[in-house]
Protein backbone atom coordinates (compact mmCIF):
# COMPACT_ATOMS: atom_id res chain seq x y z
CA UNK A 1 0.00 0.00 0.00
CA UNK A 2 1.30 3.44 -0.94
CA UNK A 3 0.06 6.52 0.91
CA UNK A 4 0.68 9.71 -0.99
CA UNK A 5 0.36 11.65 2.26
CA UNK A 6 1.14 9.98 5.56
CA UNK A 7 2.42 13.01 7.52
CA UNK A 8 0.35 16.13 8.22
CA UNK A 9 2.08 19.18 9.71
CA UNK A 10 0.23 22.16 11.26
CA UNK A 11 -2.08 23.77 8.70
CA UNK A 12 -5.04 26.16 8.70
CA UNK A 13 -7.94 24.83 10.74
CA UNK A 14 -9.39 27.05 13.50
CA UNK A 15 -10.27 25.07 16.62
CA UNK A 16 -8.89 24.15 20.06
CA UNK A 17 -5.28 23.01 19.79
CA UNK A 18 -4.96 19.90 17.67
CA UNK A 19 -7.37 17.43 16.12
CA UNK A 20 -5.82 14.40 14.44
CA UNK A 21 -6.36 11.68 11.90
CA UNK A 22 -9.68 10.00 12.67
CA UNK A 23 -12.06 7.40 11.31
CA UNK A 24 -9.50 5.10 9.69
CA UNK A 25 -11.59 2.49 7.86
CA UNK A 26 -10.66 0.10 5.08
CA UNK A 27 -13.71 -1.06 3.13
CA UNK A 28 -14.29 -2.40 -0.39
CA UNK A 29 -10.78 -1.50 -1.52
CA UNK A 30 -11.01 2.06 -0.17
CA UNK A 31 -9.11 3.50 2.79
CA UNK A 32 -10.98 6.41 4.39
CA UNK A 33 -9.87 8.85 7.08
CA UNK A 34 -10.55 12.46 8.06
CA UNK A 35 -7.84 14.96 8.96
CA UNK A 36 -9.01 17.37 11.65
CA UNK A 37 -8.94 20.30 12.13
CA UNK A 38 -8.39 20.88 8.41
CA UNK A 39 -11.77 19.27 7.65
CA UNK A 40 -10.41 17.00 4.92
CA UNK A 41 -11.92 13.59 4.25
CA UNK A 42 -9.54 11.33 2.30
CA UNK A 43 -10.57 8.36 0.16
CA UNK A 44 -7.74 6.23 -1.23
CA UNK A 45 -8.15 3.45 -3.79
CA UNK A 46 -5.62 1.05 -2.29
CA UNK A 47 -4.93 -0.82 -5.54
CA UNK A 48 -4.40 2.18 -7.81
CA UNK A 49 -3.26 4.69 -5.20
CA UNK A 50 -5.73 7.26 -6.53
CA UNK A 51 -6.84 9.63 -3.79
CA UNK A 52 -9.87 11.89 -3.49
CA UNK A 53 -10.37 14.57 -0.87
CA UNK A 54 -13.57 16.26 0.29
CA UNK A 55 -13.70 19.56 2.21
CA UNK A 56 -17.23 19.27 3.69
CA UNK A 57 -18.58 22.21 1.68
CA UNK A 58 -21.89 20.38 1.20
CA UNK A 59 -22.56 21.77 4.69
CA UNK A 60 -21.65 25.39 3.97
CA UNK A 61 -19.09 27.77 2.55
CA UNK A 62 -15.32 27.46 2.77
CA UNK A 63 -13.06 27.86 4.65
CA UNK A 64 -14.26 24.86 6.64
CA UNK A 65 -12.62 23.46 9.77
CA UNK A 66 -13.16 20.63 12.20
CA UNK A 67 -13.93 17.09 11.10
CA UNK A 68 -14.22 14.14 13.43
CA UNK A 69 -12.44 13.76 16.75
CA UNK A 70 -14.14 10.57 18.02
CA UNK A 71 -13.91 8.09 15.10
CA UNK A 72 -17.55 8.15 14.01
CA UNK A 73 -17.54 5.77 11.04
CA UNK A 74 -19.52 2.70 9.93
CA UNK A 75 -19.73 0.59 6.79
CA UNK A 76 -22.76 -1.08 5.18
CA UNK A 77 -22.73 -2.78 1.77
CA UNK A 78 -20.73 -0.53 -0.57
CA UNK A 79 -21.13 2.54 1.65
CA UNK A 80 -18.87 4.25 4.17
CA UNK A 81 -20.84 6.42 6.60
CA UNK A 82 -18.75 9.06 8.37
CA UNK A 83 -19.84 11.64 10.91
CA UNK A 84 -18.59 14.26 13.33
CA UNK A 85 -18.85 18.04 13.23
CA UNK A 86 -17.80 20.89 10.95
CA UNK A 87 -17.52 24.69 10.97
CA UNK A 88 -18.74 25.86 7.55
CA UNK A 89 -17.40 28.48 7.34
CA UNK A 90 -15.06 28.69 10.34
CA UNK A 91 -15.01 31.95 12.33
CA UNK A 92 -11.89 32.60 14.41
CA UNK A 93 -11.72 35.60 16.78
CA UNK A 94 -8.53 37.33 17.88
CA UNK A 95 -9.35 36.70 21.57
CA UNK A 96 -8.53 32.99 21.02
CA UNK A 97 -12.14 31.94 20.62
CA UNK A 98 -14.17 30.17 17.96
CA UNK A 99 -17.70 31.27 17.10
CA UNK A 100 -20.07 28.31 16.73
CA UNK A 101 -22.83 29.88 14.64
CA UNK A 102 -21.79 27.76 11.66
CA UNK A 103 -20.99 24.54 13.54
CA UNK A 104 -22.84 21.51 12.19
CA UNK A 105 -23.09 17.93 13.34
CA UNK A 106 -23.25 15.67 10.32
CA UNK A 107 -23.33 12.25 8.69
CA UNK A 108 -22.03 11.84 5.14
CA UNK A 109 -21.94 8.74 2.97
CA UNK A 110 -19.26 7.70 0.49
CA UNK A 111 -20.22 5.27 -2.27
CA UNK A 112 -17.15 3.10 -2.94
CA UNK A 113 -18.55 1.93 -6.30
CA UNK A 114 -19.37 5.41 -7.64
CA UNK A 115 -16.59 7.25 -5.81
CA UNK A 116 -19.04 9.94 -4.71
CA UNK A 117 -19.82 11.77 -1.44
CA UNK A 118 -23.31 12.76 -0.35
CA UNK A 119 -24.56 14.63 2.71
CA UNK A 120 -27.05 12.40 4.52
CA UNK A 121 -27.92 14.47 7.62
CA UNK A 122 -26.92 17.67 9.42
CA UNK A 123 -27.89 19.51 12.60
CA UNK A 124 -27.01 22.91 14.07
CA UNK A 125 -28.41 25.29 16.70
CA UNK A 126 -26.54 28.30 15.17
CA UNK A 127 -25.44 29.63 18.56
CA UNK A 128 -22.31 31.74 19.09
CA UNK A 129 -20.94 29.82 22.09
CA UNK A 130 -22.89 26.54 22.15
CA UNK A 131 -23.41 23.74 19.65
CA UNK A 132 -25.55 20.72 18.83
CA UNK A 133 -24.20 17.39 20.02
CA UNK A 134 -21.37 16.11 17.85
CA UNK A 135 -21.69 12.66 16.31
CA UNK A 136 -19.17 10.60 18.30
CA UNK A 137 -20.17 7.09 17.18
CA UNK A 138 -22.18 5.38 14.44
CA UNK A 139 -23.56 1.84 14.80
CA UNK A 140 -25.41 -0.12 12.15
CA UNK A 141 -28.58 -1.87 13.31
CA UNK A 142 -28.88 -4.95 11.03
CA UNK A 143 -32.42 -5.67 12.20
CA UNK A 144 -33.85 -2.19 11.62
CA UNK A 145 -31.48 -1.38 8.71
CA UNK A 146 -30.74 1.99 10.26
CA UNK A 147 -27.86 3.90 11.78
CA UNK A 148 -27.67 4.61 15.51
CA UNK A 149 -25.86 7.84 16.35
CA UNK A 150 -24.22 8.54 19.72
CA UNK A 151 -24.02 12.23 20.70
CA UNK A 152 -22.44 13.54 23.92
CA UNK A 153 -20.14 16.48 23.19
CA UNK A 154 -22.34 19.57 22.95
CA UNK A 155 -25.10 21.60 24.58
CA UNK A 156 -28.28 20.47 22.79
CA UNK A 157 -29.66 17.43 20.97
CA UNK A 158 -27.60 14.94 22.97
CA UNK A 159 -28.29 11.22 23.30
CA UNK A 160 -28.88 8.33 20.92
CA UNK A 161 -30.53 9.02 17.56
CA UNK A 162 -31.94 6.70 14.92
CA UNK A 163 -31.01 7.77 11.38
CA UNK A 164 -32.70 6.41 8.26
CA UNK A 165 -29.79 5.76 5.92
CA UNK A 166 -31.96 6.30 2.83
CA UNK A 167 -34.00 9.38 3.70
CA UNK A 168 -31.66 11.04 6.21
CA UNK A 169 -34.47 11.45 8.73
CA UNK A 170 -33.26 11.40 12.37
CA UNK A 171 -35.25 10.59 15.50
CA UNK A 172 -34.14 10.92 19.12
CA UNK A 173 -34.38 7.63 21.05
CA UNK A 174 -32.98 8.87 24.37
CA UNK A 175 -31.81 12.33 25.43
CA UNK A 176 -29.01 11.52 27.87
CA UNK A 177 -25.45 12.28 26.66
CA UNK A 178 -23.97 9.14 25.08
CA UNK A 179 -20.35 9.19 23.80
CA UNK A 180 -20.03 5.62 22.51
CA UNK A 181 -21.85 2.36 21.86
CA UNK A 182 -21.35 -1.24 20.75
CA UNK A 183 -23.49 -4.16 19.54
CA UNK A 184 -23.56 -7.35 21.60
CA UNK A 185 -25.74 -10.23 20.35
CA UNK A 186 -29.09 -8.51 19.61
CA UNK A 187 -28.59 -5.52 21.93
CA UNK A 188 -26.88 -2.15 21.47
CA UNK A 189 -25.11 -0.93 24.63
CA UNK A 190 -24.42 2.80 25.03
CA UNK A 191 -22.33 4.48 27.71
CA UNK A 192 -24.21 7.35 29.37
CA UNK A 193 -22.65 10.40 31.01
CA UNK A 194 -20.81 13.64 30.32
CA UNK A 195 -17.10 13.00 29.84
CA UNK A 196 -16.06 16.47 30.93
CA UNK A 197 -17.99 16.58 34.21
CA UNK A 198 -18.51 13.05 35.54
CA UNK A 199 -17.57 10.29 33.12
CA UNK A 200 -19.53 7.10 32.58
CA UNK A 201 -22.58 7.04 34.86
CA UNK A 202 -24.49 4.03 33.53
CA UNK A 203 -25.17 1.86 30.51
CA UNK A 204 -28.37 1.99 28.46
CA UNK A 205 -29.14 -1.13 26.43
CA UNK A 206 -31.46 -1.09 23.42
CA UNK A 207 -33.07 -4.40 22.45
CA UNK A 208 -32.91 -4.19 18.66
CA UNK A 209 -35.85 -6.56 18.26
CA UNK A 210 -38.35 -5.19 20.80
CA UNK A 211 -37.11 -1.60 20.91
CA UNK A 212 -37.09 -1.63 24.73
CA UNK A 213 -34.39 0.09 26.81
CA UNK A 214 -32.82 -1.14 30.06
CA UNK A 215 -30.35 0.55 32.41
CA UNK A 216 -27.30 -0.96 34.14
CA UNK A 217 -24.66 0.37 36.54
CA UNK A 218 -20.92 0.08 35.78
CA UNK A 219 -20.24 -2.20 38.76
CA UNK A 220 -17.54 -2.51 41.41
CA UNK A 221 -13.80 -2.78 40.90
CA UNK A 222 -12.18 -6.23 40.76
CA UNK A 223 -9.47 -5.05 43.15
CA UNK A 224 -12.15 -4.04 45.63
CA UNK A 225 -11.07 -0.42 45.76
CA UNK A 226 -12.95 2.71 44.60
CA UNK A 227 -12.41 4.36 41.24
CA UNK A 228 -13.19 7.90 40.06
CA UNK A 229 -14.09 9.77 36.87
CA UNK A 230 -14.33 6.90 34.38
CA UNK A 231 -14.46 9.09 31.26
CA UNK A 232 -15.53 6.90 28.35
CA UNK A 233 -13.19 6.72 25.37
CA UNK A 234 -14.07 3.66 23.30
CA UNK A 235 -16.38 0.65 23.32
CA UNK A 236 -16.15 -2.75 21.65
CA UNK A 237 -17.62 -6.22 21.96
CA UNK A 238 -16.16 -9.72 22.12
CA UNK A 239 -16.97 -12.96 23.98
CA UNK A 240 -20.65 -11.88 24.05
CA UNK A 241 -19.66 -9.04 26.40
CA UNK A 242 -19.52 -5.27 26.09
CA UNK A 243 -16.17 -3.64 26.85
CA UNK A 244 -16.08 0.04 27.80
CA UNK A 245 -12.60 1.54 27.91
CA UNK A 246 -12.56 4.40 30.40
CA UNK A 247 -10.10 6.61 32.23
CA UNK A 248 -8.54 4.29 34.78
CA UNK A 249 -9.51 0.95 33.29
CA UNK A 250 -12.00 -1.15 31.41
CA UNK A 251 -15.57 -2.10 32.35
CA UNK A 252 -16.75 -5.42 30.95
CA UNK A 253 -19.79 -7.67 31.22
CA UNK A 254 -23.25 -8.46 29.88
CA UNK A 255 -26.21 -8.48 32.28
CA UNK A 256 -28.39 -10.16 29.62
CA UNK A 257 -26.32 -13.33 29.98
CA UNK A 258 -26.35 -13.16 33.77
CA UNK A 259 -23.04 -11.35 34.24
CA UNK A 260 -23.01 -7.86 35.69
CA UNK A 261 -20.50 -5.22 34.69
CA UNK A 262 -17.21 -5.05 36.61
CA UNK A 263 -14.37 -2.52 36.58
CA UNK A 264 -10.82 -3.74 35.93
CA UNK A 265 -8.25 -1.11 36.89
CA UNK A 266 -5.90 -0.49 33.97
CA UNK A 267 -3.41 2.39 33.62
CA UNK A 268 -5.06 4.36 36.43
CA UNK A 269 -2.70 7.23 37.27
CA UNK A 270 -5.25 9.88 38.36
CA UNK A 271 -4.21 11.99 35.41
CA UNK A 272 -6.12 12.31 32.14
CA UNK A 273 -4.18 9.30 30.82
CA UNK A 274 -7.08 7.55 29.14
CA UNK A 275 -8.39 5.60 26.10
CA UNK A 276 -9.87 8.88 24.90
CA UNK A 277 -10.38 10.16 21.32
CA UNK A 278 -9.39 6.75 19.97
CA UNK A 279 -11.32 3.74 18.72
CA UNK A 280 -11.21 0.02 19.53
CA UNK A 281 -11.22 -2.67 16.83
CA UNK A 282 -11.53 -6.44 16.75
CA UNK A 283 -8.36 -8.25 15.64
CA UNK A 284 -7.79 -11.98 15.89
CA UNK A 285 -10.91 -12.41 18.00
CA UNK A 286 -9.67 -9.95 20.63
CA UNK A 287 -9.77 -6.17 20.98
CA UNK A 288 -7.08 -3.66 20.08
CA UNK A 289 -7.19 -0.13 21.49
CA UNK A 290 -4.93 2.53 22.99
CA UNK A 291 -4.56 4.44 26.26
CA UNK A 292 -3.38 7.98 25.52
CA UNK A 293 -0.95 10.13 27.49
CA UNK A 294 -1.99 13.59 26.27
CA UNK A 295 -5.26 13.75 24.33
CA UNK A 296 -6.97 16.74 26.00
CA UNK A 297 -5.21 19.37 28.11
CA UNK A 298 -5.58 22.75 29.75
CA UNK A 299 -3.00 24.99 28.06
CA UNK A 300 -2.95 27.80 30.62
CA UNK A 301 -3.41 27.23 34.38
CA UNK A 302 -6.73 28.56 35.66
CA UNK A 303 -6.96 30.04 39.14
CA UNK A 304 -10.58 28.89 39.39
CA UNK A 305 -9.54 25.24 39.83
CA UNK A 306 -6.27 26.07 41.66
CA UNK A 307 -4.29 24.48 38.86
CA UNK A 308 -5.79 21.02 39.44
CA UNK A 309 -7.08 20.79 35.88
CA UNK A 310 -3.72 21.86 34.51
CA UNK A 311 -1.80 19.33 36.63
CA UNK A 312 -4.03 16.34 35.89
CA UNK A 313 -4.19 16.99 32.15
CA UNK A 314 -0.52 17.91 31.66
CA UNK A 315 1.17 15.32 33.87
CA UNK A 316 2.59 12.85 31.35
CA UNK A 317 2.73 9.56 33.27
CA UNK A 318 4.09 7.47 30.40
CA UNK A 319 3.90 6.83 26.67
CA UNK A 320 0.63 6.16 24.93
CA UNK A 321 0.30 2.40 24.69
CA UNK A 322 -1.38 0.11 22.18
CA UNK A 323 -3.13 -2.65 24.13
CA UNK A 324 -4.40 -6.05 22.99
CA UNK A 325 -7.23 -7.55 25.03
CA UNK A 326 -7.57 -11.34 24.86
CA UNK A 327 -9.01 -12.29 28.27
CA UNK A 328 -7.66 -13.08 30.72
CA UNK A 329 -4.63 -11.51 29.05
CA UNK A 330 -4.03 -7.78 28.64
CA UNK A 331 -0.87 -7.16 26.64
CA UNK A 332 0.98 -4.00 25.65
CA UNK A 333 1.91 -4.32 21.96
CA UNK A 334 3.14 -0.81 21.13
CA UNK A 335 4.40 2.43 22.68
CA UNK A 336 3.81 5.83 21.09
CA UNK A 337 4.00 9.57 21.82
CA UNK A 338 1.31 11.99 22.94
CA UNK A 339 -1.65 10.09 21.50
CA UNK A 340 -3.04 7.50 19.15
CA UNK A 341 -6.14 8.83 17.39
CA UNK A 342 -7.32 5.96 15.18
CA UNK A 343 -6.63 2.26 14.57
CA UNK A 344 -7.50 0.03 11.60
CA UNK A 345 -6.60 -3.40 10.19
CA UNK A 346 -5.82 -3.69 6.48
CA UNK A 347 -4.28 -6.46 4.37
CA UNK A 348 -2.13 -7.96 7.11
CA UNK A 349 -1.13 -4.56 8.46
CA UNK A 350 -2.31 -2.44 11.37
CA UNK A 351 -2.60 1.28 10.69
CA UNK A 352 -1.98 3.59 13.64
CA UNK A 353 -2.83 7.30 13.37
CA UNK A 354 -0.90 9.42 15.88
CA UNK A 355 -0.62 13.03 17.00
CA UNK A 356 2.04 14.99 18.89
CA UNK A 357 -0.36 17.48 20.52
CA UNK A 358 -3.65 17.49 22.47
CA UNK A 359 -6.99 19.23 22.17
CA UNK A 360 -7.12 22.34 24.36
CA UNK A 361 -9.87 24.35 26.03
CA UNK A 362 -12.57 26.86 25.16
CA UNK A 363 -10.46 30.03 25.43
CA UNK A 364 -7.37 28.47 23.85
CA UNK A 365 -8.28 28.31 20.19
CA UNK A 366 -5.76 28.80 17.40
CA UNK A 367 -6.28 29.60 13.70
CA UNK A 368 -4.33 26.47 12.74
CA UNK A 369 -3.92 22.90 13.96
CA UNK A 370 -0.97 22.73 16.36
CA UNK A 371 -0.04 19.04 16.06
CA UNK A 372 2.12 16.88 13.84
CA UNK A 373 0.04 13.92 12.74
CA UNK A 374 1.10 10.77 10.94
CA UNK A 375 0.11 7.21 10.05
CA UNK A 376 2.32 4.35 11.24
CA UNK A 377 2.05 1.00 9.47
CA UNK A 378 2.72 -2.08 11.62
CA UNK A 379 2.66 -5.80 10.88
CA UNK A 380 -0.08 -7.85 12.55
CA UNK A 381 2.61 -10.06 14.08
CA UNK A 382 3.11 -7.47 16.83
CA UNK A 383 0.16 -9.14 18.56
CA UNK A 384 2.23 -12.33 18.98
CA UNK A 385 5.63 -10.79 19.75
CA UNK A 386 7.10 -9.80 23.10
CA UNK A 387 5.85 -6.43 24.32
CA UNK A 388 8.06 -3.32 24.08
CA UNK A 389 9.97 -1.92 27.05
CA UNK A 390 7.84 0.73 28.73
CA UNK A 391 8.24 2.96 31.80
CA UNK A 392 5.72 5.01 33.77
CA UNK A 393 6.56 7.75 36.27
CA UNK A 394 4.09 9.51 38.54
CA UNK A 395 4.21 12.01 41.43
CA UNK A 396 2.56 10.32 44.41
CA UNK A 397 0.79 13.58 45.21
CA UNK A 398 -1.73 12.70 42.49
CA UNK A 399 -2.94 9.45 44.15
CA UNK A 400 -3.04 11.38 47.41
CA UNK A 401 -5.27 13.98 45.76
CA UNK A 402 -7.48 11.16 44.52
CA UNK A 403 -7.75 9.85 48.09
CA UNK A 404 -9.61 13.05 48.95
CA UNK A 405 -12.10 12.09 46.23
CA UNK A 406 -12.69 8.68 47.80
CA UNK A 407 -10.10 6.71 45.83
CA UNK A 408 -6.31 6.40 45.78
CA UNK A 409 -5.47 2.96 44.38
CA UNK A 410 -3.45 3.42 41.22
CA UNK A 411 -1.73 1.40 38.53
CA UNK A 412 -3.40 -1.53 36.88
CA UNK A 413 -0.21 -2.49 35.08
CA UNK A 414 -0.37 -5.48 32.67
CA UNK A 415 2.62 -7.77 33.18
CA UNK A 416 1.95 -10.28 30.38
CA UNK A 417 5.10 -10.84 28.33
CA UNK A 418 7.53 -9.06 30.67
CA UNK A 419 10.40 -10.94 32.32
CA UNK A 420 11.85 -8.25 34.60
CA UNK A 421 9.09 -5.87 35.70
CA UNK A 422 9.72 -3.77 38.79
CA UNK A 423 8.36 -0.75 40.63
CA UNK A 424 10.48 1.86 42.41
CA UNK A 425 9.00 4.03 45.18
CA UNK A 426 10.74 7.21 46.33
CA UNK A 427 9.17 8.09 49.68
CA UNK A 428 9.56 10.89 52.21
CA UNK A 429 8.39 8.70 55.12
CA UNK A 430 8.01 5.04 56.09
CA UNK A 431 4.79 3.53 54.79
CA UNK A 432 2.96 0.30 53.99
CA UNK A 433 2.32 -0.72 50.37
CA UNK A 434 -0.48 -3.05 49.26
CA UNK A 435 -0.18 -4.71 45.85
CA UNK A 436 -3.38 -6.08 44.29
CA UNK A 437 -3.01 -8.88 41.73
CA UNK A 438 -5.76 -9.84 39.26
CA UNK A 439 -6.43 -10.47 35.58
CA UNK A 440 -9.19 -9.81 33.09
CA UNK A 441 -11.03 -13.05 33.74
CA UNK A 442 -14.53 -13.55 32.30
CA UNK A 443 -16.59 -13.70 34.43
CA UNK A 444 -14.62 -11.46 36.79
CA UNK A 445 -12.61 -12.99 39.59
CA UNK A 446 -11.44 -11.21 42.72
CA UNK A 447 -7.99 -9.74 43.31
CA UNK A 448 -5.56 -11.10 45.85
CA UNK A 449 -3.33 -8.73 47.80
CA UNK A 450 0.04 -8.65 49.50
CA UNK A 451 1.38 -5.95 51.84
CA UNK A 452 4.98 -4.74 52.11
CA UNK A 453 6.79 -2.46 54.54
CA UNK A 454 8.45 0.39 52.65
CA UNK A 455 10.94 2.88 54.06
CA UNK A 456 11.73 6.54 53.50
CA UNK A 457 13.97 6.85 50.48
CA UNK A 458 14.27 4.47 47.53
CA UNK A 459 12.37 1.15 47.56
CA UNK A 460 12.63 -1.40 44.72
CA UNK A 461 9.97 -4.12 44.43
CA UNK A 462 10.52 -6.94 41.97
CA UNK A 463 7.22 -7.68 40.22
CA UNK A 464 8.35 -10.84 38.40
CA UNK A 465 6.60 -13.02 41.01
CA UNK A 466 3.25 -11.40 40.12
CA UNK A 467 1.12 -12.16 37.07
CA UNK A 468 -1.79 -10.60 35.21
CA UNK A 469 -2.20 -7.00 36.34
CA UNK A 470 -1.12 -5.21 39.51
CA UNK A 471 -2.36 -2.06 41.20
CA UNK A 472 -0.89 -0.27 44.21
CA UNK A 473 -2.04 1.56 47.32
CA UNK A 474 -0.03 3.28 50.06
CA UNK A 475 -1.49 3.22 53.55
CA UNK A 476 -0.60 6.86 54.29
CA UNK A 477 -0.73 9.80 51.89
CA UNK A 478 2.59 10.67 50.26
CA UNK A 479 2.76 14.21 48.90
CA UNK A 480 6.47 14.53 48.07
CA UNK A 481 7.49 11.18 46.65
CA UNK A 482 7.14 9.57 43.25
CA UNK A 483 6.80 6.11 41.75
CA UNK A 484 8.44 4.68 38.65
CA UNK A 485 7.19 1.48 37.02
CA UNK A 486 9.63 -0.24 34.67
CA UNK A 487 8.54 -3.03 32.33
CA UNK A 488 11.37 -4.94 30.64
Amino acid sequence: MLLRNYRFSPRYGPEWGSGGIFGLRYHSGTLYFTVAFEAEAHFIDVKSGDEKTYDFTLLGDAPTSGGDTYNAVETVDEFIYFGGWIHAPAIYREDRRILFKNKYSHVHVYDTEEGSVKLLWKDSIHHATEWAGEVSDILYDPYGDRLLLAREDGHANLGVYSLDRRTGKAEALINEPAPKGTLVHDVAFFGIGNNFTEGLREFRALDLISGKWETFKPGESVDGRPYTRPELGAMASAYNRAFAFVRGGVIAGNPFMGEGFRFYRLFDFYTFYAPFRVNAINVGGGILTAFNAHHDAVYRPDSEDNGIGWVTTNTVAGPSVLVYIAPPMVKIVGAFGARVTSIEKMEGKILIATNSAPNTGAKEATPFDTGNRDIVVLDEKILQERPPSVSFSLPLALPSMARAMGAGTFGGIPLDGYREPRVVFYLSNDNRLTVYEYDLSLPAGEAVSETFEVKAGKNILDLSSFSGMVSFELEKPETKGKVRIELR
